[in-house]
């Protein structure tokens, strides 16, 4: 599984869960101003899962 941080048309940074085949298993369900807010999120989503996380451009 991988975490996709991105941006979206506001500007706002986002994040999705991918697994392996491509499919979003989640996604987050608001936007933030900061990416170290979106980052935060996907550590508590994460919790002791291993998933890798990539910025998308």
């Amino acid at each position: 599984m991988t975490f996709t941080l991105y941006k979206d048309k506001a500007g706002e940074w986002r994040w999705r869960l991918k697994h392996q085949n491509g499919n979003i298993l989640a996604t987050s369900s608001e936007g933030y101003s900061a990416k170290a807010g979106a980052l935060k999120c996907i550590e508590n989503v994460k919790g002791s899962a291993d998933a890798e996380v990539v910025e998308e451009d």
